[in-house]
């Protein structure tokens, strides 16, 4: 493991957050990098988790917490939430000091009760950290910008260098700092063998203070691994998971969910709500997706060999790799990433928007034989979306090809190996 810190896309964010206000909260999946950044730009550190000073950490936080807010600014406050009242100490001393960029506080898990706590409106900004994107770790070459595509830059092109063998191992590898740039397989599989242990022995009990069944939780995220990008309702995966347990019942697996969204494990991708030109229904359910596809993988045992001979289950990886890389990149720009699908059977993978209105379509496709057709559903997609609405700046065919250009009809033709925000 390298000490050498790679930067951050969010490094930015967090930048300018600390000018704009008096502190900001990064919350992201555990592991995923959140200290090591805020290390980065902090003067000075408590590490709530310290083993020599957890205890009395904890003691002074239920006195005189503002001791603990002591040292100089930024003050890295590191899983703050083992000990809640932090937050309203950092609210009151934001206010009482009245400068910006006084503290970083970062959690991987919701505190499981708020409601002696402060909102932090105007005092704490929030930003979420994910794992890296395959431009921060160095996979990608960069050359094809969102920021680009959305300023309407043309006569972009670009060939990427990773193979269909490198793009599974990538989707197993995950984008954990800790094996950023990890070439060993065997080394790779295991930080997310033991990240989804962690998931199931620990980290999901923590979530809301209720003891899980660790098979139960296992069995649990194989079935959404085996639903990853689709439109899978808590029915669906109930009926999955009953087959080997007759016990289980819909309100517990929706709470089992529920602690997976609260240590960020999974995160579904939500419905674009858009006006249309005709009075065709929009459907609102979410995708199912993992913070990082590796889960999914550790949560299948589906090494990069094993992706390899069964594509229909690579393609659904791939999509979620995908839209992990977009979201990065997307929320550098201030946007969000939606998918879009209609009772007419129109359905676009996904959807960026950033906060200005201004709006983008990618399909994802793996070959190169399924291009055109994804094309002709952007197209599709454009023609359908009500004229009040800006039309869209751009529309893209994200793929595992080669090569990166702009086809005759507009649309965009971009490998994952050349994209970055």
């Amino acid at each position: 493991m390298s000490d050498k810190y790679l930067a951050r896309i969010s490094d930015e964010k967090l930048s300018l957050l600390l000018q704009a206000k008096g502190a900001v909260l990064i919350e992201g999946p555990k592991w995923c990098g959140k200290t090591r950044s805020a290390e980065e730009m902090a003067k000075s550190v408590l590490y709530m988790q310290d083993p020599d000073t957890s205890k009395a950490n904890m003691l002074i936080a239920k006195t005189k917490p503002s001791l603990l807010l002591e040292g100089e600014t930024p003050r890295l406050l590191d899983e703050w939430q083992v000990a809640p009242e932090l937050w309203n100490a950092v609210r009151f001393a934001v206010d009482k000091r009245r400068r910006n960029g006084q503290f970083i506080l970062t959690g991987s898990v919701i505190p499981t009760s708020t409601d002696d706590m402060h909102t932090g409106t105007g005092r704490i900004a929030r930003m979420k950290m994910r794992t890296m994107s395959l431009f921060e770790t160095g996979e990608s070459n960069g050359d094809i910008s969102l920021r680009m595509l959305f300023n309407g830059k043309g006569k972009m092109e670009s060939k990427s260098n990773i193979s269909i063998e490198q793009i599974a191992f990538l989707i197993n590898r995950g984008g954990w700092p800790a094996v950023a740039q990890e070439k060993n397989e065997k080394v790779a599989l295991a930080t997310t063998n033991d990240y989804l242990e962690a998931i199931a022995n620990e980290d999901i009990s923590k979530a809301d203070g209720i003891e899980k069944n660790p098979d139960r939780v296992k069995a649990l995220l194989r079935s959404l691994a085996r639903n990853i990008s689709s439109e899978a309702r808590c029915s669906t995966i109930l009926n999955d998971l009953i087959e080997n347990d007759e016990t289980l019942s819909q309100v517990t697996v929706a709470q089992y969910i529920s602690a997976l969204k609260k240590i960020f494990v999974i995160e579904d991708l939500p419905a674009w709500g858009v006006k249309l030109r005709s009075k065709r229904a929009i459907r609102t359910t979410a995708k199912r997706h993992f913070t990082d596809p590796s889960i999914a993988t550790a949560a299948l045992r589906a090494t990069p060999k094993k992706l390899l001979s069964d594509f229909e289950t690579f393609g659904l990886l791939f999509e979620s790799l995908c839209i992990r890389d977009l979201r990065v990149y997307a929320e550098s720009l201030d946007g969000h990433v939606y998918h879009y699908r209609d009772k007419s059977g129109l359905e676009v993978d996904s959807i960026i928007q950033l906060a200005d209105g201004r709006w983008g379509a990618v399909e994802i496709k793996m070959g190169a034989g399924e291009i055109e057709d994804a094309s002709e559903v952007l197209l599709k997609l454009r023609d359908v979306v009500d004229a009040k609405v800006n039309k869209p700046s751009f529309l893209m065919v994200l793929t595992a090809t080669e090569y990166a250009f702009q086809m005759e009809n507009g649309v965009w033709v971009v490998p994952l190996g050349c994209l970055r925000n």
